[in-house]
């Protein structure tokens, strides 16, 4: 075993109707709030209407930022960067996926920052100051969730590029298995194919005297592979949507 430092920051908020909290959260950082999501699929189920009411009954002001595609793109992260400035963002809310919490990150990250924000993707840069990130998370997958990391795409090029930094952890998660609900069959299995992707990435590392980390990782794969089937079978099963959610989180964390 290596040395190591442990530091997760992320306050995990996990449980039935917990995206009604939301607005209690944010409010720690400012008044002004920006509401970054994807599609159409928040609005469609209900979502979005009850995380704009807690935002609001909070008294913070929303300024919405949607269009995140998967592989979230340079473009709109320079066009979600403009917009914080100019509307002095105290605060990003993130509601979906992986793909719109690393594009959140990316923008936390440039608005602070003189230069290209594609800079801190190719080395070129190392991150200063970043406005705080909240999320609420819609789909278990890639763990961005509470991680360190983010991942974009620049469109001139095709180049995808990831970094790290711990200032890139959200402050706080919010993990209602109860959103999972709705998603497809099809979404549910690829999400749970990359939290296995991610758990076995640990635990075939080259590190060795890792026993407990071996022990983590069985423990979730094994939780993870006995859930989808009921999962796929039952999509409202609440305990078996939630051990998947919290998977989720901790394969791909510190």
């Amino acid at each position: 075993m290596e040395n190591f430092t442990f530091k997760n920051a992320t306050k995990i908020i996990f449980g039935k109707d917990t995206e009604n909290q939301v607005g209690i959260e944010a409010a720690s950082y400012g008044g002004k709030v920006l509401l970054h999501y994807g599609g159409g699929s928040i609005k469609k189920y209900g979502l979005y209407g009850r995380i704009l009411k807690s935002l609001r009954d909070a008294g913070l002001e929303i300024i919405e930022l949607g269009g995140v595609q998967p592989n979230p793109r340079l473009s709109l992260v320079k066009k979600g960067i403009d917009i914080c400035r100019k509307e002095k963002v105290d605060f990003i809310l993130a509601v979906g996926g992986g793909s719109t919490i690393d594009s959140a990150k990316a923008v936390a990250s440039g608005v602070s920052y003189n230069g290209n924000v594609w800079d801190f993707y190719t080395g070129k840069a190392v991150v200063d100051k970043v406005i705080p990130v909240g999320v609420v998370l819609t789909i278990p997958a890639a763990g961005s969730e509470a991680s360190n990391g983010s991942v974009i795409t620049n469109e001139e090029g095709l180049y995808k590029r990831a970094f790290t930094s711990e200032k890139l952890r959200p402050r706080f998660a919010i993990l209602n298995p109860e959103i999972s609900y709705t998603l497809p069959p099809y979404q549910t299995a690829c999400g749970v194919s990359d939290i296995m992707a991610h758990i076995m990435e640990r635990y075939f590392t080259t590190v060795k005297n890792v026993d407990l980390t071996d022990r983590l990782c069985e423990a979730a794969l094994k939780t993870v592979i006995s859930n989808i089937p009921i999962i796929l079978k039952e999509p409202e099963n609440y305990e078996a949507r939630a051990e998947i959610m919290w998977a989720g989180t901790i394969a791909h964390n510190d």
